[in-house]
């Protein structure tokens, strides 16, 4: 009779362990896929010079498309900004941008159901607000602290009114400006809504005039910015 080790041949052996690979991947990747929400893990690196809504949307897009959070391609991916009335042209508001929801994050957290729900009792939190890699964006707390992202909004998802600028002359300018930014943890330096608000905490400010990456970075940021898949 032959033994146990020679009935189990090393290429069984072999094609068992590549099938429990395969059986250990799948859902990782599945995972993946599902994604409809992330922060930026990296900026784009000029500052609120994003190249406006277009190139802000297509830093969204690519970075999806790198993570595998848009392996279908049927994604459209939109960055959460807002713009200001400006040369003739109307606000645009970020909750406008975003679609209807229900949006996840990559490990299948829902942080909202719905655009009024995401701008009120929503799910965002440090542990939840996660990069399009799965990792959690440093806070306050943090070294360095990277919790300031760009939304140019008020607390309700829409623009502000012509005036002081709050975009960063609508993410075309890495000099003078300013960018209303959220905190992506939910801290600030005192316990009031603003600091705790994730879309409208405070303008950015610096002695670059407010626009440029260095200024970002010295109050909390690094130019990073929401995400949302709007379809």
């Amino acid at each position: 009779m032959p033994s146990l080790a020679q009935i189990i041949s090393p290429v069984s052996l072999i094609a068992a362990a590549a099938a429990f690979a395969v059986v250990v991947v799948e859902p990782a990747q599945a995972q993946s896929a599902g994604t409809t929400f992330f922060v930026t893990s990296v900026g784009i690196g000029n500052g609120g010079n994003l190249g406006g809504l277009a190139g802000a949307d297509n830093y969204c897009q690519t970075l999806a498309q790198a993570a595998g959070a848009n392996a279908s391609g049927v994604k459209t991916w939109r960055a959460y900004l807002s713009t200001q009335p400006a040369d003739g042209k109307p606000a645009v508001n970020a909750r406008d941008r975003i679609g209807k929801g229900p949006w996840q994050n990559s490990k299948g957290v829902v942080i909202a159901k719905d655009v009024a729900e995401l701008h009120g009792a929503n799910n965002l939190t440090k542990q939840s607000a996660l990069t399009e890699r799965g990792d959690v964006n440093n806070g306050r707390g943090d070294t360095p602290n990277r919790h300031d992202v760009l939304t140019g909004s008020q607390a309700d998802g829409t623009a502000f009114a012509a005036g002081d600028d709050r975009t960063c002359k609508n993410w075309t300018s890495s000099t003078q400006g300013a960018a209303m930014v959220g905190h992506s943890d939910r801290i600030g330096l005192r316990d009031d809504d603003a600091s705790k608000s994730w879309n409208s905490s405070h303008p950015s400010r610096g002695p670059d005039g407010g626009c440029s990456q260095a200024d970002l970075k010295s109050t909390g940021g690094d130019g990073l910015m929401y995400c949302f898949a709007a379809n």
